[in-house]
């Protein structure tokens, strides 16, 4: 199973979006699944806030963890990261249509009334599992091959 299949298989066992993506590649960076479903959790559903999909955060997240070294807390250390964090959103945007999480699934899940068309609607299954899967495609174009 490649980690795009693992993303969107954490996702339909209830992982979210964002704890999907870095689940499925924090074995191959030096993390514990669990612990990386941890950190990931408050970023699902725009960060809880309507904004940035869960997937391209988990996606972020991953970046990080892939193409960051020791010297990452300098500016300079983290340029290759911020690079490649533009590269992903790009990409992002050009295969799902958009990078914010209510323009992906067409209503704002930080609100109830958007949860509950989400839900009516069974908008995470057409919309959000399609944004993992792709999310962590674009990770397998742009990661060494080395670390993922």
């Amino acid at each position: 199973m490649n980690n795009a299949d693992k993303a969107v298989d954490f996702f339909r066992q209830g992982y979210a979006c964002s704890q999907a993506v870095l689940a499925a590649y924090a074995p191959e960076l030096g993390l514990d699944q669990n612990k990386a479903a941890r950190i990931a959790a408050g970023f699902a559903s725009g960060m809880r806030l309507g904004d940035v999909c869960g997937a391209a955060t988990g996606a972020f997240m991953v970046l990080g963890l892939a193409l960051c070294g020791e010297d990452c807390i300098a500016r300079e250390g983290r340029a290759g990261v911020a690079a490649a964090v533009s590269t992903f959103a790009d990409r992002f945007r050009e295969r799902v249509g958009a990078l914010n999480c209510p323009d992906i699934i067409g209503c704002d899940v930080s609100t109830p009334e958007g949860r509950k068309k989400s839900i009516e609607e069974g908008l995470f299954a057409t919309k959000c599992a399609p944004a993992v899967r792709i999310a962590a495609e674009i990770l397998e174009e742009m990661l060494p091959k080395s670390n993922a």
